[in-house]
């Protein structure tokens, strides 16, 4: 891939900005959070472009904007954020990604390593037993159309209605893992079909199922709120809507594609396709989008059933008494309807966050009662090796970001260059040198994935807290790891 070598100026040194007019089109500035350090290989895989793309989007509130993780994407790249007017602007299938509702779980217990008495890797194989991993997996609930249909319209609740979870599940889970605005009407039977087998599934790529223990405590008031203890286990479950949300954004870029053509709509990349979110064709994707959020959310809430069965099973006490509370589910490939200031006036926008996690600072009404005292809870994974940061909202997120952070450490590359230059027999032995316990579906899985393929995550997250976008609440190391 070429190199960008456009303009870029150095804002400060979180921030640096192709400036508005830099390409043809452009409606405003792009903006990228990033260090010196970082710059110059974010450059190298072209993505900048894509983020000055985006400023072009029709509708465009504030900046285009990026955050350190960013890489190259479908459209948007990925770490990719921006608003549109809620009356003006236009929905982007490529803003919001192909795996809708991709999002992570942090599920705390009460353990430490001595309670489970040196049992990490039979808890890890349980779980990669109880929960299907890998690529076409098939999850372990047989649903038919009439589940399907309320899946799409109920997310969570569905779940925790059928067994699958806790009541109090529903209060940490943003949007209580249910889209208001979901109509299943507008998800076609083919995105039904897909989703049908894979519920309650992990999936391949990047989706992983982590057993952790808080190894660092940073913040310890906010880490008392959100019920984690320097030493104790905790789960990190990262998946999204599987086929169901991969043929929803299909089938709603190719009517997207034909609608720019036939309306004329001057956009640099036709992966950009979009429509005025006030069109049928903008509202039928909103609403269908909405649909692959809350199966996903499903998806989840299953997953987090059966990890609490998995350790059930092992250790031989509930998940009650192990205090197996899930402290927060995040999505960080979603379009969610919000008001912001800009400008020093309210408006009401609609976020695109692609590769991005909401980041809302204290006191926002969208965080649970739980905790709006000390904000959102932001779960950003690294690799497979390092491990997992637990964040919180900050101010500057809701000056400068639309209330947005980064979602990972983002790829340094590819997965086709990963897998013909990573030796599966190396990074099986890097996990165990960092003794770590790995159960992986398929080798090309694991080597897209490995740790080298990733950007320092430390470096990622010491960008975000500093630009005052979040701040540091605890560090979480893996023990056991299950990709797919």
């Amino acid at each position: 891939m070429t190199a960008w070598n456009g303009k870029l100026n150095k804002i400060d040194d979180n921030r640096w900005e192709i400036p508005e007019g830099s390409y043809p089109g452009m409606n405003t500035n792009a903006v990228i959070y990033a260090s010196e350090a970082m710059i110059k290989h974010i450059c190298s895989d072209n993505s900048p472009q894509q983020a000055a793309n985006v400023a072009c989007l029709p509708g465009i509130v504030g900046s285009s904007m990026a955050m350190p993780d960013i890489h190259w994407g479908y459209g948007f790249p990925i770490g990719g954020v921006a608003a549109v007017d809620a009356d003006q602007g236009s929905i982007s299938p490529g803003g919001i990604g192909f795996d809708i509702n991709c999002g992570v779980r942090l599920i705390k217990t009460d353990l430490t390593l001595d309670d489970i008495g040196g049992k990490v890797n039979e808890l890890v194989d349980e779980l990669y037993k109880n929960i299907p991993s890998g690529l076409g997996s098939k999850g372990l609930t047989r649903v038919g159309p009439k589940e399907i249909e309320e899946i799409l319209m109920n997310g969570s609740e569905w779940a925790v209605e059928n067994g699958y979870g806790w009541e109090k599940d529903l209060e940490v889970t943003e949007e209580r893992g249910h889209m208001l605005d979901a109509d299943p009407t507008k998800v076609s039977d083919k995105a039904r079909k897909r989703g049908l087998p894979q519920l309650g599934s992990l999936g391949s790529g990047n989706h992983f199922l982590e057993l952790d223990v808080v190894d660092n405590v940073f913040d310890e008031n906010t880490a008392k709120v959100f019920g984690l203890k320097e030493g104790t286990i905790t789960i990190t479950v990262h998946c999204g809507s599987r086929g169901c949300g991969h043929q929803i954004a299909t089938d709603y870029l190719q009517q997207m594609e034909h609608y720019i053509r036939n309306n004329s709509v001057d956009l640099p990349d036709r992966q950009l396709a979009c429509a005025p979110l006030s069109s049928r064709l903008g509202d039928d994707y909103y609403t269908a989008m909405c649909c692959g959020a809350n199966y996903a959310w499903a998806n989840r809430q299953m997953i987090t059933h059966w990890a609490r069965e998995s350790f059930e099973k092992i250790l031989g006490d509930s998940a009650e008494n192990m205090g197996m509370d899930v402290v927060y589910d995040v999505a960080h490939n979603i379009a969610k309807k919000e008001r912001h200031e800009y400008e020093g006036m309210k408006e009401d926008v609609l976020v695109h966050r692609k590769g991005a996690t909401r980041s809302f600072a204290p006191g926002r009404k969208e965080i649970t009662m739980k905790y709006r005292d000390v904000g959102q809870p932001v779960i950003i994974p690294g690799d497979m090796r390092v491990g997992t940061y637990v964040l919180v909202g900050r101010p500057g997120a809701m000056k400068d970001t639309f209330g947005s952070t980064c979602h990972g450490a983002g790829r340094q590359m590819s997965r086709k260059t990963a897998i013909e230059s990573m030796d599966v027999n190396t990074v099986k032995q890097e996990m165990a040198d960092s003794n770590i316990y790995l159960r992986n579906g398929t080798v090309e899985g694991l080597l897209e994935e490995a740790p080298g393929a990733y950007k320092d995550v430390d470096e990622v997250i010491r960008v975000v807290c500093d630009a005052g976008l979040t701040g540091k609440v605890v560090k979480l190391r893996p023990v056991g790891v299950v990709k797919g």
